[in-house]
């Protein structure tokens, strides 16, 4: 989900300033979802999600 709203605004962004800009967007935009900090706190956040809604199915 996070990377097509990352590809969109990417997109529109660099529809506007050229392909150049846009190019330079989607290797920023990488270049931050590939970092180890980043992954580690959607990793964290992915198992928070997960507990609540394994907790939430599991009261049923």
């Amino acid at each position: 989900m996070g990377f097509l709203v990352g590809a969109g605004v990417g997109y529109i962004l660099g529809a506007k300033a050229g392909r150049g800009r846009y190019d330079q967007i989607v290797r920023t935009y990488r270049k931050i979802v590939d970092h180890p900090a980043v992954q580690g706190a959607a990793g964290i956040a992915r198992a928070k999600v997960g507990e609540q809604f394994g907790a939430r199915s599991g009261r049923g």
